[in-house]
């Protein structure tokens, strides 16, 4: 009990470190100057988030501005209501996707058309889902230029309202801070040592383009990861920052959306390693279920030793939760949250064993 302990105390301060040492763009970061900055927004029958989105890239105070969005040949509104908002505002240009081509995933194909016809210095690829506070180029313009990055990413404040939302979502933040040793991330160019969110990801376009841009990830589910990993592997800095406090993204609607939004990418992003899988469902099943139920037995039997594991483990969570902003009180659901991503994990390696296929937003992926 006493090796229990000591294990889940290490992921607690191991987790707190990262916490300390990850850059917020919160801090006061002053561009040295106000080259262009190109957003870039791909859109697949996204109308129920246009107005929203519109509103929020709008009101962003950077000098030096071009917002271009792609609708990728959507079936509802989007189109009609992009038009809408490129007549109120001239920095806003809107393009129609070409078809998919084999061989490509479809948001990846509406980036790499996106950065085509970017002119600026810096590409900042956005989901539709996301909304961004007012200042939000200029403190993550200044982050880059300081620390000299080619890429800086981070993962938004996920607003939660729907179950399976509650449990899963913030399970990204936790993923990363309690496994991820991010002052070796940012610090290094080591592949394996990254994490990247594709909500928000803010290039230096030389970097971009060394790369290839996403032709160089045109076949990926979880190409953010891997575009990031892409820049490592040329040398390329990339910088993962707390973003919470200026970007926020609602990413899903119902129960359905984020079952198989999670179901695309999990097991990919455990590289389809069926090994992998049974590995991260033994760590999470031990140590945030397991003492659960030595929690109930401690308190049983009166031998507090047993309650304390599951005390660390819950701190941990909550430490995580407060500084990405999540709601209060949601870390109590660690113990259902570890079950649901247990499940999740061997439901999308089924589904890749099976060759089903993923589909998401009308398209079906392998």
């Amino acid at each position: 009990m006493i090796v229990y302990l000591l294990i889940a105390c290490f992921f607690l301060i191991g987790t707190a470190v990262n916490v300390w040492f990850t850059p917020s763009v919160r801090r006061a970061y002053t561009p040295s100057d106000s080259p262009l900055v190109s957003v870039l927004i791909p859109m697949r029958n996204e109308e129920r988030n246009v107005d929203e989105l519109m509103q929020s890239v709008q009101s962003l105070t950077y000098p030096n501005l071009e917002i271009l969005v792609l609708n990728d040949q959507s079936t509802d509104r989007t189109g009609e209501k992009l038009e809408m908002h490129m007549k109120d505002d001239k920095r806003i240009h809107v393009m129609n996707g070409k078809q998919l081509p084999d061989g490509w995933v479809g948001k990846v194909h509406a980036c790499h058309q996106l950065s085509s016809a970017a002119t600026g210095e810096y590409l900042l690829f956005i989901d539709a889902d996301v909304r961004l506070k007012s200042d939000t180029v200029e403190k993550v313009l200044g982050l880059s230029q300081e620390k000299e990055a080619g890429l800086v990413t981070g993962f938004p404040k996920f607003p939660v309202r729907t179950f399976l939302e509650k449990l899963l979502v913030p399970m990204q933040h936790f993923v990363v801070y309690t496994h991820l040793p991010i002052l070796i991330a940012n610090k290094t160019t080591w592949p394996a040592a990254t994490a990247a969110h594709g909500a928000f990801m803010f290039f230096e376009k030389g970097a971009y383009e060394k790369i290839g841009g996403h032709t160089s990830v045109q076949h990926s589910l979880v190409e953010d990861v891997h575009i990031a990993r892409t820049m490592k592997q040329k040398g390329i800095p990339v910088l993962l920052a707390n973003v919470t406090s200026h970007v926020t993204c609602y990413m899903y609607e119902t129960n359905k959306e984020v079952w198989s939004g999670f179901a695309k990418n999990i097991y990919t992003g455990l590289g389809r390693s069926p090994i992998a899988v049974c590995i991260v469902a033994l760590f999470y099943a031990m140590l945030y279920i397991g003492s659960f139920g030595l929690f109930f037995v401690g308190l049983f039997s009166h031998q507090w030793l047993y309650v304390l594991p599951f005390i660390v483990t819950l701190l941990q969570r909550l430490l995580i939760d407060r500084s990405t902003r999540q709601r209060p009180f949601l870390f109590l659901t660690m113990p259902a949250a570890a079950c649901a991503l247990i499940a999740m994990m061997i439901y999308s390696m089924t589904v890749s064993l099976k060759k089903k296929g993923y589909e998401w937003k009308g398209r079906r992926y392998q």
